[in-house]
């Protein structure tokens, strides 16, 4: 197979990886045991009843991961725009997430939070975002980070969970639930590393399986942050077109979609497996394939590994890296970089 040849040929990895993001993602199970402080914390721990974090991209992924795993007994909100809902008030918890610092839909929510009166805190590398927390006494997190926010996820749910163990929104625990996980995450990254031949590496062989393809991700409810993290990883990593959903929703509209395209379009449906999943979910998932076949491509089921459902996420959003680089390295694109969204950025001005 020629796209399993170039992906086991480390002369033309190094060539369209020239920034080494293969040797990045295997290291990112190191971030959900970094020691991260937090600056300027809270003199005291008000009552928290509703949390909001502000944040885009690869600086809210942490959030709806955090989302799926803690179900938290007060209202959480991710928003990814500029405007803060009508209800935060003073006892809304707001945290400003931004990597870079100079997000300008986080720093709109980030004035808006202010304005309400509602308890910011913020997440950031550095930037206004950063500069405002500052000046204004609010408690952060500074993130040492040199690579692509996306990459950084595990190291922003750290900081995230931190901060609302400050604020009393977590227990402590949460901390080494999470920290637990880094020499299980870093022996599973193993295998999926390039040394690794493709015929013993599941992350490349699902990647030539997608090459050429539009990645259909599915899920159920419950994990779905997972669904969306492989989309996310699918964009920016391969520069390649992909979609997500998660079950039971899919069976109420884009399950009826597929009734009308014929199994030859380049799909690539991959259903991401849960030992916790729902037995509904269960359910839906298998008549789906069933009542599908011959009008969609067959799915690939991918089985998270793990004991819990937060080792499944994490385990799932590192190999959602790996398969997106390979894909990336397949297509000869250059992984690490997002050149459209830096020009995007210059053009809005």
């Amino acid at each position: 197979m020629v796209s399993m040849d170039i992906l086991d040929n480390p002369n033309v990895v190094a060539q369209r990886d020239p920034e080494h993001t293969t040797d990045v993602i295997a290291r990112e199970w190191e971030q959900v045991a970094l020691e991260q402080s937090i600056e300027q914390g809270p003199s005291d721990t008000p009552e928290i009843t509703r949390l909001v974090v502000a944040g885009m991209g690869g600086s809210a992924l942490a959030a709806d991961m955090a989302k799926d795993w803690l179900e938290l007994a007060i209202p959480f909100e991710v928003v990814k725009g500029y405007d803060l809902p009508a209800y935060v008030d003073s006892s809304t918890l707001v945290v400003a997430s931004s990597f870079s610092g100079n997000t300008e839909e986080t720093l709109s929510a980030l004035a808006q939070a202010q304005e309400k009166g509602a308890h910011v805190v913020a997440i950031a590398k550095g930037g206004k975002l950063l500069d405002a927390a500052k000046a204004a006494n609010l408690p952060y997190i500074q993130m040492v980070w040199e690579h692509q926010p996306r990459m950084g996820m595990f190291m922003n749910l750290n900081a995230l969970i931190r901060l609302l163990v400050s604020y009393r929104v977590v227990a402590e625990e949460r901390i080494s639930e999470l920290a637990v996980l880094a020499p299980w995450l870093e022996a599973e990254t193993k295998q999926w590393v390039s040394e690794v031949p493709g015929e013993s590496n599941l992350a490349k062989q699902l990647a030539s399986w997608c090459a050429g393809k539009v990645p259909m991700i599915y899920s159920g409810s419950h994990i779905k942050s997972v669904a969306y993290k492989w989309k996310i990883s699918f964009n920016e990593n391969s520069k390649n077109v992909a979609f997500w959903n998660e079950i039971p929703e899919f069976n109420h509209n884009e399950f009826i979609g597929w009734a009308s395209h014929p199994v030859e379009k380049p799909f690539a449906v991959i259903d991401l497996r849960s030992s916790f999943d729902h037995p509904r979910i269960v359910k839906r998932f298998e008549t789906s394939d069933r009542l599908l076949s011959g009008l969609r491509p067959a799915a690939k089921t991918i089985e998270l590994r793990g004991d819990s459902r937060l080792a499944q996420m994490l385990w799932g959003a590192i190999l959602a890296d790996f398969v997106s680089v390979y894909l990336g390295i397949l297509n000869g694109v250059d992984p690490m970089k997002v050149e459209l969204v830096e020009r995007f950025k210059v053009e809005l001005g």
